[in-house]
């Protein structure tokens, strides 16, 4: 796909604004002056191991070995959720991290402590042409940490429209509607209402993170007062995600084998149309362009509804972050750094457009979307354009529970009640909100 130029917009998103299309691109990486005198320097660079982040990582590689003939790029994987955070906070504090690593930007960067951890890359010649609201997200008071990679995302239910075209369904704006909906995908057989994928825990939890946009136009000052401990979970409007997620199960709308599918397993089922709705990232879409090509523009996105319609927004995500840890020092330090920039550059964005599917707009100036996009980056599109969209909550408050996949998986399957595990999580976060200093804790 060859990239275009989008007309420039920002739009304010709960108070933050987010960079739409592109401005004027930056200039490619160049060759990488290690400093080491013409010798070869080898980094290694570390992802999730999902094969649409392999299908994008590799080719970038390749593009930069080309650009800098004395670099090589050794690509490493690692698990995602929980596994995959427990080892990388793991590998950070023995010294065994990769010399540059893909992770998520919000409260789960600031849970590596990243003044102690993590290269301050606030001189770079790309941190200019970042959107000031991902900025703070890959950042504390001493350093900016992180640069962006991929797009950003919307985290709501994605839906078969075929589907839903051939039930006449529309799409739901409260969460009567949405079960309503369900019921009828239920009653005609055959389809899956709602895919749930516990093979891969870390799926869970889109009914609890998803719906905190609504959690926010009911009330706006709740992530900071959750922050200073004076909302949780267990009251409303937070509670309404955990009983969600259990009623779902309850109403039997989910798919026969939720308790062992994988994301790989859901997203088949939803490109198939043997399952119609999935609360998932959208940043799924690429993973569809891989295994199911033919299926993307089949599958769009809505937000998780709220109880009342005037309510519901779509919750963003900010994209993920590269970062390099403090042991990456000397030649490698500096062939670090030029990867991150050509990543960044417009050769490297290209990349990006050419192996991915863009799943919403880049957060920095250099990337611009390519001139067909997804049908489901155009939905996420449409609720930024109309304002009712907000950034997730791991973006405006640096607390977050590393056993909330684990708690959701309990709540989804049936075993424990949504007020047992909203409970659960208040307690989970207590932790590391001490272990992060913050008052009220």
């Amino acid at each position: 796909m060859s990239a275009r130029s989008l007309t420039t917009r920002l739009l304010a998103i709960g108070g933050a604004t987010v960079l739409i299309g592109g401005l004027a691109a930056c200039s490619s990486g160049g060759s990488a002056d290690t400093g080491s005198s013409g010798g070869k320097v080898q980094i290694t660079y570390q992802a999730d191991n999902s094969p649409a982040t392999a299908a994008t990582a590799k080719p970038l590689i390749a593009a930069f070995e080309k650009a800098n003939p004395n670099v090589t790029v050794k690509f490493d994987t690692r698990p995602q959720g929980t596994e995959g955070d427990n080892l990388v906070k793991t590998q950070l504090s023995t010294g065994e991290m990769a010399d540059v690593f893909n992770y998520n930007s919000g409260s789960l960067m600031q849970a590596l402590n990243p003044d102690n951890t993590l290269v301050d890359l606030s001189d770079q010649s790309w941190a200019k042409d970042v959107d000031k609201q991902f900025t703070k997200v890959v950042s504390t008071d001493k350093g900016v940490y992180g640069a962006p990679f991929g797009t950003s995302f919307g985290g709501g239910v994605m839906y078969n429209k075929k589907v839903y075209a051939d039930l006449g369904l529309s799409i739901p704006t409260t969460w009567d509607e949405f079960i309503a909906n369900s019921e009828k995908i239920k009653d005609a057989g055959k389809v899956a209402p709602i895919v749930q994928t516990y093979g891969d825990t870390w799926t869970s939890q889109l009914f609890v993170l998803g719906d905190f946009a609504n959690i926010s136009a009911q009330q706006a000052d709740w992530a900071t007062k959750y922050t200073a401990h004076k909302e949780s979970y267990a009251k409303d409007p937070a509670f309404a995600g955990f009983e969600h997620l259990a009623e779902v199960k309850d109403k039997d709308l989910v798919n026969e084998d939720y308790a062992s599918a994988t994301q790989a397993n859901g997203l088949k089922m939803l490109a198939d149309g043997t399952g119609a709705q999935y609360p998932m990232l959208t940043n799924a879409i690429s993973t569809l362009q891989q295994d199911s090509p033919d299926a993307v523009n089949d599958i769009g996105v809505f937000p998780l509804p709220a109880d009342t319609a005037s309510d519901t927004r779509l919750t963003i995500w900010e994209p993920n972050g590269l970062y390099i840890p403090k042991t990456s020092t000397g030649d490698k330090l500096a062939a670090a750094k030029k990867f991150i920039a050509f990543a960044n550059s417009s050769d490297g964005c290209k990349v990006q457009n050419d192996t991915g599917a863009p799943a919403g707009p880049y957060v920095i100036s250099s990337c611009t979307l390519p001139s067909s996009v997804p049908t489901i980056a155009t939905d996420v599109q449409k609720y930024l354009t109309d304002g009712k969209a907000t950034p997730a909550l791991e973006f405006l408050s640096p607390i977050k529970g590393p056993n909330l996949e684990k708690i959701c998986v309990q709540v989804g399957s049936g075993i424990t009640t949504a007020a047992v595990g909203a409970k659960q999580y208040d307690q989970d976060v207590v932790q590391q909100a001490q272990q992060l200093g913050i008052k009220g804790w």
